[in-house]
């Protein structure tokens, strides 16, 4: 282990440098247009690989440890809050529609990306089931499924700078294609309106009790859903490829807590829309480890690797668009629905309505919102499977 200016066992210290990193990439992308496009993940985790591969910080340390063990399970329950299956089945029937036939295309890009490379990349397998669950749910599903199958280190910091590129692209070519004339011919279309007005937001202050709820809770699930995870992992045998894909699907602890948390939100609604700061505190939680996904990254590895990790990804949301595009002009929904759901699917419920809102989409805000949740539900489950299948 080379000598570094901090220590592993310098708890405080390193604690210091990931918040600091993940704060200054939070503001980066909040205030620069540059770095929105970059993203607050890709710059915490070059943030983090940089004072690494200046030997600031340690490879290794209880820290980083803790955060996989802690951080990212709290976040899970924090950002599935939302989660209200009633909900998202009742206001977005026909956008839910198109975004299962999108979640397919992103199985089949999967299997014929992996097919197509697996001689070149390590651990394509598991990748594979990882971005798949990413490109149907979200950034909360990437690190439960990375967590899953156990990837080296490295190798998750790579497949993040290649999927944010890879994201980058695929919303230029999403803004494009409503411009492009074949498009605008051959498609169904939503009538004209105008561009929807900001939603004024009554944020109140969060207060104790109001963070203690959101802990309180969280916790909760996290704990049971970690022992009924080992209690199945214990009692469910792997004799053969049936049982075996059951006992990672009831013995996954990442999926336990999704499925809580899902049945959660759906049979007390209320309660969980009461419980503030949900979202910003799973989102920020979430930002710290993209930053400690940096910490091992050698930065020689991630530019001989991400390369061929972005054609992957690429020919991933290109399968994605393909069967969205192909759903809509088979049951006569219009492009704006395709794109909407599509994005959905690889951006997540965010990306999906700040696009419907900046292109006038008013009908198609929610039920971007409301799909893209269903994503995050769902998204654990399929990549598990996918990974396994290969």
């Amino acid at each position: 282990m080379p000598t570094t200016l901090i220590n592993s066992e310098q708890t405080w210290l390193i604690w210091g440098f990931l918040l600091i990193v993940t704060a200054v990439a939070l503001k980066l992308e909040q205030r620069y247009n540059w770095a929105q496009k970059l993203s607050a993940a890709v710059i915490g985790l070059l943030g983090a690989a940089i004072l690494t591969n200046l030997r600031i910080l340690p490879l290794e340390s209880p820290v980083y440890d803790n955060i996989w063990t802690y951080v990212i399970p709290l976040s899970i329950p924090m950002l599935l809050f939302q989660s209200n299956l009633r909900r998202i089945f009742r206001e977005s029937g026909r956008s839910l529609i198109l975004f299962g036939i999108g979640a397919l295309g992103t199985i089949v890009g999967a299997v014929a990306a992996h097919a197509l490379l697996a001689g070149l990349i390590p651990n394509l397998r598991e990748i594979a089931g990882m971005m798949t669950g990413s490109y149907i749910g979200g950034g909360v599903n990437f690190v439960a499924l990375a967590q899953v199958f156990k990837l080296d280190k490295t190798l998750v910091s790579a497949t993040t700078v290649a999927d944010n590129f890879n994201m980058a692209l695929y919303f230029i070519i999403l803004v494009t294609i409503p411009r492009l004339g074949f498009f605008q011919k051959h498609f169904h279309h939503l009538p004209p309106v105008e561009t929807a007005k900001k939603a004024e937001k009554a944020h109140a202050g969060l207060t104790p009790v109001d963070l203690a709820y959101l802990f309180a809770v969280s916790t909760a699930i996290v704990a049971v859903g970690n022992s009924a995870a080992a209690y199945f992992a214990a009692v469910i045998p792997a004799d053969n490829f049936c049982s075996n894909l059951v006992r990672q699907l009831l013995g996954n602890s990442y999926l336990i807590i999704t499925t809580a948390t899902m049945l959660l939100a759906t049979a007390f609604p209320r309660f969980c829309e009461r419980i503030k700061g949900a979202d910003a505190v799973g989102n920020f939680l979430i930002s710290i480890f993209f930053v400690v996904i940096g910490v091992p990254a050698s930065l020689p590895l991630i530019v001989k690797t991400a390369p061929l990790l972005l054609l992957f990804c690429f020919i991933m949301v290109c399968c994605n668009m393909l069967f969205s595009f192909v759903g809509a002009k088979i049951f006569h929904f219009s492009l704006e629905e395709a794109i909407i759901a599509s994005n959905a699917n690889i951006g997540g419920p965010a990306t999906a309505s700040a696009m419907a809102i900046s292109q006038g989409w008013n009908s198609l805000i929610g039920p971007g919102i409301f799909v893209g949740l269903f994503g995050y539900i769902i998204g654990n489950y399929l990549g598990t499977i996918v990974g396994n299948l290969l």
